[in-house]
């Protein structure tokens, strides 16, 4: 079959979009991973597709696919692309959305300078809802791996992240800390591993070794879960701007049982068709 899509990205975390209300269709793992590859197929970190309201509560339904066709709950610099992406294409006129996630609803607003928000819901600390194996919930976390143990904070923002302070990011291990970390035991689906410099109260910087698709240059749910971590241990304010690989994020929390405000640009690549 041959499906029309729209290549975007979000600060260098790049996706394809599709649509399947005009186009209906469902994707294999394989075929996930042969759009995503970027030798054999289109290349991107995540497949989005745009899908018809589950409910009459929300606008659309939300799907995101990781390189390694694996679907996932959340992803916030897609949710930025999706949200221009059902403007561009005439899907909707409203400025204000309500998507349903496999992590949830969140809720996108389209800004007048290209730029969207996204409400990314209450980040929750719990164990079993991360998933993550403690007796307890704990701002901190001692993670035993390679006869090494690191201090993390662990959080869902839909889907789960790991958060380690480092003291320079340029020089952190993150090509061999990341993949560990990822399928660390304790983890039992896997975790997104975000390790951060803090430069100010108001200000970090931000490397992400995300679930399925390695470093990426930018995470949205990556930059939220390491401001709230952040701000539960005392060392970041509520308004933070994220600087990423591919950009800068702002990321506003009020506090315990808030939900994350996350802004940043999105923009369309360009659009063509693939033969499945």
């Amino acid at each position: 079959m041959r499906i029309a899509f729209t290549k975007m990205q979000g600060l260098g975390n790049d996706f394809v979009v599709i649509d399947t209300i005009s186009q209906p269709l469902s994707l294999t793992a394989s075929q996930v991973r042969r759009i995503a590859d970027r030798r054999l197929g289109i290349g991107c970190d995540q497949v989005l597709l745009v899908a018809p309201p589950p409910s009459p509560e929300v606008d659309f339904g939300y799907r995101i696919f990781n390189a390694d066709g694996g679907e996932v709950e959340q992803c916030g610099n897609g949710a930025r692309c999706f949200a221009r992406f059902v403007r561009e294409q005439g899907l909707t006129g409203k400025e204000r959305l309500q998507v349903q996630t496999a992590g949830g609803v969140i809720h996108l607003h389209l800004e007048t300078d290209k730029q969207v928000t996204v409400d990314m819901g209450v980040p929750r600390f719990a164990p079993d809802e991360i998933p993550f194996k403690a007796d307890h919930e704990a701002d901190y976390y001692l993670l035993e791996f390679d006869k090494q143990r690191v201090e993390i904070g662990a959080v869902s923002m839909g889907n789960p992240h790991c958060v380690l302070r480092v003291p320079e990011i340029d020089t952190a291990p993150i090509a061999y800390w990341g993949p560990i970390l990822e399928r660390h035991p304790r983890f039992p689906q896997r975790v997104n591993v975000g390790f951060v410099q803090v430069i100010s109260p108001g200000h970090i910087r931000l490397r992400v070794y995300e679930r399925g698709a390695g470093e990426t240059p930018a995470c949205g749910t990556g930059a939220c879960a390491a401001m709230v971590i952040g701000r539960r241990r005392g060392w970041l304010s509520g308004q933070v701007y994220v600087d990423l690989p591919g950009g800068r994020l702002g990321i506003h929390w009020a506090g315990e049982g808030q939900s994350v405000w996350m802004t940043g640009p999105a923009e369309t690549v360009f659009e063509g068709t693939i033969e499945l």
